[in-house]
């Protein structure tokens, strides 16, 4: 409650031009969108592009914005919806490595098999189909609940389980112990 009674505060602050009001949403959220973003990209600069272009379009609708839930719930919808436009529209066209996202505390050798091991997870999390990664990202990445994954993808409940079960489980096979969580 209280979470959304700041992020109302910094909205309305926002629409009278602050850009302490910007900072500190984009701060606030930032780094789950990048992880999300990338999850699903496996892209690290369409990822960045796409959440920028996110921020960018809330600045320019500000006005006309009107919080009635969670403001990352509706962070989040907008990067999935710019992930989904960007595969049908065909631009994404080749894979980066998104692994800078995490962490910047660990020493050089401990970062060194993260990377490695992000990479195989990212690589594995492409070769699910788009609506299981969505799942399996925006459940662990976002820490959505099914019920957030199902009203998004517009399905059951049940359904938006059943695919992250299966990309969870599809990961597995396809890891079989090559990384370590």
């Amino acid at each position: 409650m209280q979470k959304l009674l700041e992020d109302k505060i910094l909205v309305w602050q926002l629409k009278k031009d602050s850009k302490e009001a910007l900072a500190s949403i984009y701060e606030k959220y930032r780094d789950d969108l990048l992880r999300i973003a990338s999850s699903l990209l496996n892209q690290k600069a369409a990822a960045e592009d796409i959440v920028h272009d996110v921020f960018i379009s809330f600045v320019r609708n500000r006005n006309s914005f009107t919080l009635t839930g969670s403001l990352k719930a509706y962070l989040v919808t907008a990067v999935v919806n710019r992930v989904r436009n960007s595969y049908k529209a065909k631009s994404i066209s080749s894979i980066d490595e998104s692994a800078e996202i995490e962490s910047r505390q660990q020493r050089p050798e401990h970062w060194i098999i993260h990377n490695e091991q992000t990479q195989i997870l990212n690589d594995a999390l492409e070769q699910l189909p788009i609506e299981q990664r969505e799942a399996v990202a925006l459940h662990i990445h976002g820490n959505m609940k099914f019920r957030q994954i199902a009203k998004m993808q517009e399905v059951s409940i049940k359904t938006a389980q059943s695919r992250y079960r299966y990309g969870i489980d599809k990961l597995r096979s396809l890891l079989d112990g090559k990384v370590t969580l």
